[in-house]
């Protein structure tokens, strides 16, 4: 062997053996975390600090375990063989069904609470078109009038008016006047085809200030006796007990004459009793208030909702309503059937079939859309008593905002605490303050379209209906004597057709319909488009992005802070010396060390990279004392000296 390379040989026995030769398990491991792209693994070697060396430790640990958790589950599913058949027989809740009698109190009752006011509505029909019951047509006097006039006309004139213009004729004083204040028009579903000098209708007037007055016009003569007798109507109602309406409306017995669901008979047990301010005492099946709520296994007419409602158009106010039959709503148990909005009207004299499609909607709340869950956050009380809804929020709204503005709640809505029904004897201004703020609701200048949010989740029955001759004429004459039979004593005549109702609702299908927003951006899409984006780029995970942090924001923070405090303390040395005078000591400067930036590297040099360290360029030499040469005493390595080394001199 030549003699250099028996000293190579020598020096690396003398120098730790490194990578898959090492001697020891822990020296390979120590290389392995080096040298392996591993990131987690390398920083726990690398780390300085027992509590940074733990943290990663954990990590790393913690990450092996989430790998082999996820590549069993992966497995396992792989292999498995097994195969799953789900059958399903679905079953849908029955919603709630509320019926109403259009006519909401039985004339014949209320004839002692509504006597002086028919009797001016018949007055001003024959005034207006000149007939009158059991009369020939013709047109009443005004002195006729003025001798028996009462206050209905004073407190609402009713007004014809000429050519769209501000000259009205008072009918009740006959006389012309000119109009001022706003005009609103109301259209009607009845087209008036005659000239332009039928047109009528009433002015509201402030109570506190004459000037301030508001017309309202119709180009339908019968729109116009409606809504004035309307007015005058609820100015009287709203005087009248609950208790004493309840007995003047309809019963269950007046109303349900047969009832079958699903198959099986039903009776008046099986329907809740709810007054309605404008409908009168209404009727909802399912309700769901004794704690159980029916539902059904099989679509089609046969296993729905079954009634026969006897409606008595005999006892109909001729001046309140002008239409014969039921109102039907469809809702859910928590829901208030806002019947006077969105109910179906039920003719008589035919089988009216309602089919229904059930659907279920949830929408998303903040960030992804302005709806609310449960209404909490809405500043509006709910005077309902159901679960919120857009339309409780509004009507509940306008009846705070009445009660505001008018010191009186209006009839048609639940009352607010400790609030009354507006009246003429105490709230004499009431009219007129209710249809100007009834204008701003409609111009949503009140400020209730803004405040009030839909709610995130609803169901919803989609209906369809079909109507059918009932009785048929072959056999009207036999099911109207049985049906008559069927009242018992409480009737002692034949039942008409026309008074006369046949119901059926029922789900066409059983398929429940929902719809449900999901955010298209998560948490785990999120990070799962970093992480994709992060390992095609820059081959990073999850521990190297916690890698890069520590090194580029809280290493690097330290060695800032660490560089400024170094520098803020020497400025503070540098003061203190030059308020005392002192010249600068050089033992301090030559017992400063001196680092190499070749050798700062976190990784040990090896053998050969260590011959091959540069010298720092441009750095001052190291202020240590020189070297005491004559005490200074050489080992040498070996006992003695290698044969190779002589001089050829002393061979």
């Amino acid at each position: 062997m030549a003699p250099g390379k028996k000293i190579t040989a020598r020096i690396k026995r003398t120098l730790p053996v490194r990578g898959p030769q090492a001697p020891t398990l822990s020296e390979l491991m120590r290389w392995y975390c080096l040298n392996t792209n591993t990131h987690g693994c390398r920083r726990i070697v690398v780390s300085r600090g027992r509590l940074r060396r733990f943290i990663w430790i954990l990590l790393t640990l913690s990450a092996v375990g989430l790998i082999l958790w996820q590549c069993a589950e992966l497995l396992i599913n792989y292999y498995s063989a097994s195969v799953s058949v789900t059958v399903q027989f679905q079953k849908l809740p029955f919603p709630a069904v509320t019926i109403c009698n259009i006519n909401p109190y039985k004339y014949s009752a209320m004839k002692d609470y509504l006597s002086e006011l028919d009797k001016e509505t018949k007055k001003a029909l024959e005034t207006f078109y000149g007939f009158s019951e059991g009369k020939s047509k013709v047109r009443r006097s005004v002195d006729e009038w003025n001798s028996t006039a009462s206050d209905f006309f004073k407190q609402i004139p009713l007004l014809q008016f000429e050519d769209f213009s501000r000259t009205a004729t008072d009918l009740r004083s006959g006389q012309k006047r000119r109009i001022e204040g706003s005009v609103f028009h109301k259209d009607s579903s009845i087209v008036n085809s005659g000239d332009s000098n039928d047109i009528i209708g009433f002015q509201l007037c402030d109570a506190n200030n004459s000037s301030e007055c508001a017309l309202y016009t119709f180009s339908s003569g019968v729109n116009a006796i409606q809504e004035w007798y309307k007015l005058h109507y609820m100015n009287i109602m709203a005087q009248i007990p609950l208790e004493t309406k309840e007995k003047l409306s309809y019963s269950a017995d007046d109303l349900l004459l047969t009832c079958f669901f699903d198959g099986l008979s039903c009776d008046k047990r099986h329907f809740t009793r709810f007054h309605h301010p404008l409908h009168g005492n209404c009727y909802t099946f399912n309700s769901g208030e004794s704690g159980t709520v029916l539902s059904t296994s099989t679509a089609g007419s046969e296993y729905g909702l079954q009634v026969v409602l006897y409606i008595d158009e005999a006892d109909y106010n001729p001046f309140l309503v002008t239409s014969t039959g039921a109102k039907i709503i469809v809702h859910d148990q928590n829901e208030y059937p806002f019947i006077e909005d969105i109910g179906t009207e039920i003719e008589t004299a035919a089988a009216t079939s309602i089919g229904m499609h059930f659907t279920q909607s949830r929408k998303l709340s903040k960030p992804y859309s302005d709806c609310t869950e449960t209404g909490e956050d809405i500043p509006v009380e709910n005077l309902y008593n159901k679960s919120y809804s857009l339309q409780i929020c509004l009507h509940s709204c306008f009846q705070k905002a009445m009660v505001d503005s008018c010191g009186c709640a209006q009839y048609a809505q639940p009352l607010p605490a400790g609030a009354e029904y507006c009246n003429y004897k105490k709230n004499p201004n009431w009219m007129y303050c209710y249809y100007k703020l009834h204008e701003k609701f409609v111009k949503e200048q009140l400020g209730c379209q803004q405040i009030c949010k839909d709610a995130c989740s609803f169901k919803e029955w989609a209906l369809t209906t079909s109507i059918a001759q009932w009785p048929s004429t072959v056999s009207e004459d036999w099911m109207l004597r049985v049906l008559s039979w069927d009242k018992g004593q409480k009737l002692n005549k034949k039942l008409n057709k026309t008074d006369l109702v046949n119901l059926m609702v029922f789900y066409k299908d059983l398929n429940e319909r929902f719809i449900s927003e999901n955010p298209a951006n998560t948490i785990v899409i999120l990070l799962s488009n970093f992480g994709g984006q992060l390992g095609l780029w820059m081959s990073c995970s999850v521990v190297c992005v916690i890698e890069i942090v520590e090194v580029f924001f809280i290493d690097s923070f330290s060695i800032v802070m660490r560089r400024q405090w170094q520098k803020a303390k020497k400025w503070w040395n540098n003061r203190k010396r030059d308020r005392s005078g002192k010249p600068p000591q050089t033992d301090d400067l030559e017992r400063q060390g001196h680092d190499n930036p070749a050798c700062i590297d976190e990784d040990l040099p090896t053998f050969n990279t260590a011959l091959r360290l540069p010298l720092p360029q441009g750095s001052p030499l190291p202020r240590t004392p020189p070297p005491n040469y004559s005490t200074l005493r050489l080992e040498t390595a070996f006992t003695e000296q290698l044969p190779d080394t002589l001089e050829v001199g002393q061979r």
